[in-house]
């Protein structure tokens, strides 16, 4: 998965609505240019400096330059209030407006696919902003153990601020003691929601304030926020040795005596509303939560498929799946109890276990990254176009491992100042069995998050708003998902029978969220009912079950846009594939499919279909 913090799912930035005003009225005023491509593109443009201007610290992680970001942003952090978030959604709307008067007829057709595109986006946005608990219908709780800054600043201030310079450093203690404001503008959100009868359930501020409370409890001089600087501010002629030494002491006295306090303050709020939070873990609970989860759905697969439709697709896939599971375990002499019993069975058996400790965490590591460059050498064979940017895998931060996913990607810089990265969770080794590992990597990695993202940033002829500012659950996560199978498929598992098994595991596992997920914000299933169907659908193991159940929760809808985005790509290759005949080539479908970018389905659907006529020529009209 492509885990975002609040203010990417927001947006909201330290501009405000005084920034928002100033920008907005030359947009109101100003002659649209006559050629209605150059008016698509001057919006565009506009708007996507807005967006940077309000987020510095996406314009970090994107590595873009101060013109693109609207100013200088490396010191500065994004405004998380209601304020802001309202400002931002009035910025979109205005867009959404003049995306409106275009003329989409007259238009190119990749013009117009970009309008599509864009709009889409914005008024999804717009849609799930309109619930303003926490980040908006897709994560209405401000503070859980999952959203929050005071676990997604830390991370990004340890692992994507620059440190290259003195500036560098002098921007990183800017931007510690600014986090702090960002903490206590959360805190006074988790009241104010509160009152509005929005309140987690009480195993996410449970979640949250272990979190929370792992780091209080560590020396200031230990927490990831000073050991960064202390490593990762190099020793050169331009910063000695010296002024190393007294910017960490700064960062030290900046997290003793100005995070430390905030992080308390938010224990504090959440500690006070903990005894009125209930086990509930469903959004239906919510004021206005059906419509909420409908808002959630729509956002995440980009489909109208309501909760009741996905439930039944989920459990139909769930029996196919493990219809296919029973067979490989039978030929592998596994015949006794269930698919679900077998498979618990075999990830406790030691062939299929690391060592719970950091030696067995490096091997993991290293496995991962042998199984990359195996898969990545198969990639012409499925690719006409490759991506450049290189990947690292990595540990999820200790801090954060109690309530993170399993694994997450994070993207490469525009700039090439930073590789692709993403992270698995090995809090518990025991957790990531043998058979189990390829299908995380080739999700996550190539050909999956890593492969499809660094595709759409290197494409040069793409609006920068679309290569880098806009996502959409169903496409990236669908392709993830897609790409898990495209693996099988190119005969990764031959000799891997087990691989294989943990390939079809992870499949009956996106199927199984179809109907957790659903279960939870339609059905009303409480937080253990979804545990138990999770675990008789896929074998695995309870900790880490409950860790994606407890996600599901706080993030309604988006574990279902896997499954979705997966079965249409299928739906649309067999559909291409129907059509062309002798002429489908795979090759050039992934290309055009990944080379415009990730799109909603409604709009792949237009895309694809594009294609294959432009391939069959004018013989089949």
């Amino acid at each position: 998965m492509m885990l975002l913090s609040r203010r990417a799912l927001l947006g909201a930035g330290a501009a405000g609505a005084a920034m928002l005003a100033g920008c907005q009225t030359p947009a109101a005023t100003a002659t649209p240019p006559a050629d209605p491509g150059a008016s698509l593109a001057a919006l565009l443009d506009r708007t996507a400096i807005e967006i940077l201007r309000r987020s510095p610290e996406r314009a970090t992680s994107l590595g873009v330059s101060e013109a693109q970001a609207g100013g200088r942003y490396i010191d500065r952090v994004s405004d998380v209030s209601k304020e802001a978030q309202r400002a931002y959604r009035s910025m979109l709307e205005t867009a959404v407006r003049e995306l409106s008067q275009i003329d989409r007829n007259a238009l190119t057709s990749a013009d117009a696919v970009t309008l599509d595109v864009v709009r889409t986006s914005f008024e999804n946005s717009v849609a799930n902003s309109r619930f303003e608990a926490g980040g908006g219908a897709g994560a209405p709780y401000v503070v859980t153990q999952l959203t929050g800054v005071y676990s997604s600043m830390p991370d990004f201030l340890s692992e994507q601020h620059p440190l290259r310079t003195r500036e560098h450093a002098e921007a990183y203690i800017a931007r510690i003691e600014s986090f702090v404001g960002q903490l206590d503008q959360e805190t006074n959100i988790i009241g104010e929601d509160a009152g509005a009868g929005v309140i987690p359930p009480d195993f996410a501020i449970d979640r949250a304030l272990e979190q929370l409370n792992t780091f209080v409890r560590t020396a200031p001089s230990q927490t990831n926020l000073v050991q960064a600087l202390a490593r990762r501010l190099p020793d050169n002629p331009e910063v000695p040795e010296s002024e190393r030494a007294a910017f960490v002491a700064r960062a030290e006295a900046a997290v003793r005596d100005r995070v430390m306090p905030a992080y308390q303050r938010q224990m504090d709020a959440l500690r006070a509303v903990r005894p009125r939070a209930v086990h509930e873990a469903g959004v239906w609970r919510l004021p206005q939560g059906a419509e909420m989860y409908r808002a959630a759905l729509r956002s995440r697969t980009t489909t109208e498929m309501s909760p009741d439709e996905i439930h039944r697709t989920g459990t139909e896939l769930i029996a196919q799946f493990n219809s296919e599971m029973d067979a490989i375990l039978r030929a592998q002499g596994m015949t006794r109890g269930s698919v679900a019993q077998r498979i618990q069975a075999l990830s406790r058996r030691r062939d299929q276990l690391y060592p719970n400790t950091d030696a067995g965490r490096q091997q993991i590591l290293d496995d991962l990254n042998a199984q990359t460059r195996e898969i990545t050498a198969l990639m012409p064979r499925a690719f006409n176009t490759l991506a450049q940017a290189p990947l690292e895998i990595r540990r999820v931060p200790v801090f954060t491992e109690a309530g993170a996913p399993g694994g997450y990607y994070q993207r490469a810089a525009l700039d090439g100042s930073r590789p692709g990265a993403y992270y698995i969770n090995l809090r518990n080794t025991a957790e990531w069995p043998r058979f189990t590992l390829p299908t995380l990597n080739y999700h996550e990695g190539v050909p999956g998050h890593h492969w499809q993202i660094s595709i759409q940033q290197e494409a040069g002829d793409m609006p920068f708003i679309r290569r880098a500012l806009l996502g959409f659950s169903a496409f990236s996560e669908g392709w993830a998902l897609y790409a898990e199978q495209l693996a099988d498929e190119l005969g990764i598992y031959n000799a891997n029978p087990l691989g294989r098994l943990g390939y079809l595991q992870s499949a009956t596992f996106r199927a199984s969220r179809l109907v957790v997920d659903t279960g939870m914000h339609h059905l009303r299933w409480s937080r253990e009912q979804a545990i138990r169907s999770m675990m008789e659908a896929t074998g695995d193991q309870e900790s880490s079950v409950t860790t994606e159940i407890e996600r599901y929760a706080v993030w309604p809808g988006q574990a279902c846009s896997y499954m979705v985005g997966r079965l249409e790509i299928n739906r649309l290759r067999d559909q291409a594939r129907a059509t062309l005949g002798d002429q489908f080539d795979l090759k050039s479908f992934h290309d055009i499919m990944l080379r415009n970018g990730a799109v909603p389905l409604s709009v792949l659907e237009r895309i694809m279909q594009e294609w294959a006529a432009t391939v069959s020529g004018p013989s089949s009209h």
